[in-house]
């Protein structure tokens, strides 16, 4: 069992009294409000983006069988689809991707609720999802787009020649050949940054998928909005990379904790994976 990296920085910090700590925090506050009210402006111009008309068929395998992309809708008019690295050649689910999706059954009930259907889809087998997803406990809707072309139209997959050209299309800019090295890329991790070729990061997260870089980096992770009105889908939104950084529920929790994110190397695994390397104290332990 792996154990767990953590980076400890020893460093002085200032220490104020209750009114200067006051003082700083309400100057904090100026600044976090100022955030909030321009997190909303984008949230609205989100829903003001024009939309696009889908008329390609694509079909899914789901736990009721084929369905085509209206299928997920399940009676909502809104679809929200998380696209979860797990390629057909992994033997495991992406380990960053499955640290954002053990959020997700929490609240895809609540979502379902209003009008939201929340969806993981991946490129692997439907039988792999599965046991992956009972491995982990997990209980929101998981479909594999295998043999579609859903993951290559919406950015989030590639084929091997395309990785070896270049050219491929990833969070709105056009990747060189042989330089598909940042499907991960949270704040600290660019520090992570190296070519396939050159082991280190990306490596590992290939390995821990049971597959070579190369393989491990043809597929992305992103997120995707469809609406359906009159019986007509249509695309609304879609975000990748760092965009996908809010959804990461854990890194909102270490943004506010006193050392912050505090990484310099890939530390957190899957969630049955921490072992003896867990505290003792934690619930997973």
């Amino acid at each position: 069992m792996p154990k767990v990296k953590t980076v400890r920085r020893i460093k002085s910090h200032k220490v104020a009294s209750q009114k200067e700590w006051l003082a700083a925090r309400l100057k904090l506050l100026k600044a976090e409000k100022e955030l909030t009210r321009r997190s909303d402006e984008l949230a609205r111009r989100r829903q003001e983006l024009p939309w696009v008309r889908i008329d390609k068929e694509y079909q899914f395998e789901t736990g009721e069988g084929k369905v085509p992309l209206v299928g997920l809708f399940r009676g909502r008019s809104q679809v929200l689809i998380y696209h979860f690295m797990f390629g057909p050649d992994y033997s495991a689910g992406c380990p960053a991707c499955s640290s954002i999706a053990d959020g997700f059954s929490g609240f895809a009930v609540h979502l379902a609720s209003h009008d939201v259907m929340l969806w993981a889809v991946s490129r692997a087998p439907f039988t792999k999802l599965q046991a992956y997803r009972r491995r982990m406990g997990w209980t929101f809707p998981w479909a594999s787009s295998f043999n579609s072309d859903f993951n290559f139209d919406f950015d989030v997959g590639l084929t091997a020649e395309q990785q070896r050209k270049g050219g491929f299309a990833y969070n709105y800019r056009r990747e060189a050949a042989a330089k598909a090295d940042r499907a991960l890329e949270g704040r600290e991790t660019g520090k992570w940054r190296e070519a396939p070729e050159s082991g280190g990061p990306v490596a590992e997260m290939a390995a821990r998928c049971g597959t070579d870089a190369a393989t491990y980096l043809r597929e992305r992770p992103g997120m995707s909005a469809f609406v359906l009105e009159d019986g007509i889908v249509y695309h609304t939104y879609s975000t990748y990379a760092r965009g996908l950084d809010s959804l990461w529920g854990m890194y909102q929790w270490l943004d506010r904790a006193p050392r912050g994110r505090n990484e310099t190397e890939i530390w957190f695994r899957r969630r049955d994976e921490y072992g003896k390397g867990a505290s003792k104290d934690c619930c997973c332990a």
